[in-house]
């Protein structure tokens, strides 16, 4: 295969040739999304019903289970649906597609996720400034920002990314189109450009999680300092969920991409890949709503209404 525009389609990983193994595997990815589908769904629900969530913190949360159910709806899908059929085969247009909205939507939550950080920032260690820092428009802006930024890093990557010429075949080891696994297919020295844009956008995703680890640094000072107990307490459950996820989505994308090259394997990339790609989605409503009672109570509220309209 000398060219990529020979390519009609890609062959993505297959996990087992037992039926059995492919039908578990099928199940496990079917019982991660539909969690990933209800705690978000549930979540977006709620925010957008109670008024009392119309606060710049949930419109956040709302804003990043989206990205959240369009990630995972993004490769899980399809993983299942060849796991199903017996089938590896993906379109060349489907994996274009399926690069160009992952990424869109991946960085999309880790800016959002540095948002949010900038958000308890202020909330905690400038509160007389909260009202006129983080008014409604200001939040409208921020996460234009980030949507419209991230919209056009997709574009950037994937045009380029499939602008190089494949020159080892279609073969993918992984369970969705990733673009270091396409990058192995190319001609030598011929996808200098994307190594150069990875590097750029490596280097501003790692000043948003130096922006994230010195907001918290200046956050868990001033909570060290509240007299109350009670008080800490309330501020603790309002900060440690998004610390929470922030910590899961950053240690495994970077250890998924920077971790030596001795380190590699097919086994250790898939668990990586599911680590951050899959597991994030259904955890995150998970963790948000464990140690917050207003979500918690609007949670309850939305789905006793849900069953006693079904009554």
């Amino acid at each position: 295969m000398s060219n990529s525009s020979s390519l009609n389609e890609f062959l993505l990983l297959a996990f087992e040739d037992m039926w059995e193994l492919q039908l578990l595997h099928f199940s496990l990815f079917l019982g991660i999304y539909l969690a990933a589908l209800l705690g978000n769904g549930l979540i977006i629900t709620a925010v957008a019903c109670d008024h009392r969530l119309h606060t710049p913190m949930y419109f956040f949360l709302l804003n990043l289970s989206l990205p959240d159910l369009g990630s995972i709806s993004t490769t899980v899908p399809k993983s299942m649906a060849n796991s199903l059929w017996d089938t590896r085969a993906i379109f060349y247009s489907g994996c274009a597609a399926q690069v160009f909205f992952f990424l869109f939507l991946f960085a999309a939550e880790f800016y959002l996720l540095t948002i949010m950080a900038y958000d308890r920032y202020v909330a905690i260690c400038r509160p007389l400034h909260y009202g006129k820092l983080m008014d409604s428009r200001a939040c409208v802006r921020m996460a234009a920002a980030a949507w419209a930024s991230r919209f056009l890093h997709g574009l950037l990557h994937t045009g380029n990314t499939f602008s190089i010429p494949l020159c080892q075949g279609n073969v993918l080891d992984q369970f969705f189109c990733e673009i270091p696994q396409i990058l192995k297919l190319s001609c030598s020295d011929s996808y200098f450009r994307e190594v150069v844009l990875i590097v750029v956008t490596a280097s501003l995703s790692l000043g948003c999680s130096i922006f994230i680890v010195l907001s918290y640094v200046q956050i868990f000072t001033v909570v060290l300092r509240i007299p109350s107990e009670q008080g800490r307490h309330k501020t603790f459950s309002m900060c440690l969920p998004h610390l929470a996820v922030v910590s899961l989505f950053i240690s495994t994308v970077m250890f998924a991409y920077l971790k030596p090259p001795s380190l590699s394997s097919p086994a250790l990339d898939l668990v990586l890949a599911v680590l951050y790609s899959v597991v994030p989605p259904a955890a995150n409503p998970l963790i948000y709503s464990m140690r917050n009672k207003e979500l918690k109570e609007a949670l309850k509220k939305l789905v006793q209404l849900v069953l006693f309209q079904q009554q």
